[in-house]
């Protein structure tokens, strides 16, 4: 060990602050915005949100996808700062639903190919008639043969 490290382990100083880092996150919000200086009043608020890597706006959508080292809700308040009506993304694409016309999954007002995300969507419902009849005939099913 030298002389350099000997003096370096002196005067080294043990910070007590320990900062946590935000993990990297995609945060998708539904926005409602009619033209050009909607899309760049939203983007402009985004963009200053420090931790912010990409900002993408589909006016098509009415989606803002914003990645970084963020925070959600710090997200959506900075949207809803520039008057606009802003919730988190209620929608899931349509192909990775089990349900897409069950109570509440379908939205007219969703875009093209997507429906609304809630637990009704994703549920096998286990006294279902249909539920009933693929386990019936099922080869997990032990007393299948039953019927025959």
């Amino acid at each position: 060990m030298g002389i350099i490290d000997h003096i370096s382990d002196m005067f080294e100083v043990a910070s007590t602050r320990k900062s946590k880092r935000k993990p990297m996150q995609t945060v998708e919000i539904k926005v409602k915005m009619d033209c050009d200086g909607c899309e760049r009043k939203v983007t402009n608020a985004v963009s200053s949100i420090k931790g912010v890597k990409s900002v993408d706006v589909s006016r098509k959508q009415s989606r803002v996808t914003v990645i970084g080292n963020v925070e959600p809700n710090k997200v959506l308040k900075k949207v809803q700062n520039t008057g606009k009506k802003a919730e988190f993304w209620p929608y899931v694409e349509y192909n990775l639903v089990s349900y897409p016309y069950a109570p509440g999954v379908y939205d007219k007002k969703a875009p093209s190919g997507y429906v609304r995300d809630v637990p009704q969507a994703f549920q096998i419902v286990p006294n279902t008639p249909t539920h009933t009849l693929t386990s019936m005939f099922s080869d997990e099913n032990p007393n299948a043969c039953s019927i025959m």
